[in-house]
């Protein structure tokens, strides 16, 4: 039974481990790709050599005969909203973490709750304010976009101990609520399984048109194939539906690899032809790399 204090020790650890990788690895990254609104003026001085003409206050220039220049900052401050699936499939884990910064036994959600806390902190650490939509089949909590570390804790806290009233998922409830609550251009990290490709693609378009989305796919390495382990019961995880399986039956092994496998590229085509940035990321497998390659090919391609 976990307890209140492991819930603190498990944050406090988050809290400690994301900024030490904050700080080594996306600290450049996040900001780099990620740019402001636009440009605000800020002040005038008298023109160095090097300095663009263009920049010229011919106003101030002629009042004071000396060249000034405008100069100007960037309107730094973004809405970065979180958006963590935490319907049935979600609580699926295989144990086999790979990380070391990840304890043995992980389940895609507390995997996900790392990946949170990742972006969450490398978004406050640049001033941006965070938000976090957590989903079902319905809303299951939404917290409005702040900044702050206390702020950055409660929602790694939200995403690690909310009780879901839903088990299916219904990713289409989550992106129409995010485009009601977010009023301006937004950054989105959409964090799922994505596991129903086809119905997901007229909101993933409508999202990616008004906002900056971001696919973040969490899989785990024993969802993709059926171990040979002879006969034994699996449980839907959403539906809770519950049959006996042969694991043992090779046409078995291969109609569920076949199925799993077509849906993911479904999934992918979507993506792409929706022109959709994505990371894959399995559970228990180093995080922080991947997300940090991609912010890095996206800095690049803009």
């Amino acid at each position: 039974m976990t307890t209140t204090s492991d819930i603190v020790r498990e944050i406090r650890q988050i809290e400690i481990i994301t900024n030490r990788l904050v700080n080594e690895t996306m600290a450049g990254s996040y900001h780099s790709v990620f740019k402001g609104q636009g440009m605000e003026f800020q002040e005038v001085r008298e023109y160095a050599i090097g300095d663009d003409v263009r920049l010229i206050d011919w106003n101030v220039t002629a009042r004071t005969r000396k060249p000034f220049i405008k100069t100007f900052r960037e309107e730094r401050e973004l809405t970065v909203m979180l958006m963590v699936d935490l319907s049935g499939s979600m609580y699926f884990g295989s144990g086999l973490s790979r990380e070391k910064a990840l304890p043995s036994e992980i389940i895609k959600r507390n995997f996900a709750a790392r990946i949170a806390a990742l972006l969450a902190f490398s978004a406050i650490r640049n001033n941006d304010r965070v938000g976090l939509l957590l989903y079902t089949d319905r809303i299951e909590k939404y917290i409005p976009p702040h900044k702050g570390r206390n702020h950055v804790l409660r929602v790694i806290r939200e995403v690690l101990t909310h009780e879901p009233s839903g088990t299916s998922t219904d990713g289409n409830v989550a992106i129409e609520y995010a485009l009601r609550m977010l009023t301006s251009k937004s950054i989105v990290f959409m964090v799922s399984d994505f596991m129903q490709p086809n119905k997901l693609r007229r909101s993933l378009s409508i999202m990616n048109k008004k906002h900056d989305l971001i696919a973040i796919r969490v899989t785990d390495q024993r969802e993709l194939e059926l171990p040979a382990i002879g006969e034994i019961y699996l449980e839907d995880p959403e539906s809770h539906e519950m049959f006996l399986a042969d694991t043992s039956d090779a046409r078995l092994r291969s109609a569920y690899q076949k199925r799993v496998n077509n849906i993911r590229k479904d999934m992918e085509t979507i993506f792409k032809q929706l022109r959709i940035d994505t990371v894959d990321l399995e559970n228990g497998a180093p995080y922080v790399i991947p997300i940090a390659r991609l912010f890095k090919k996206r800095a690049n391609r803009y």
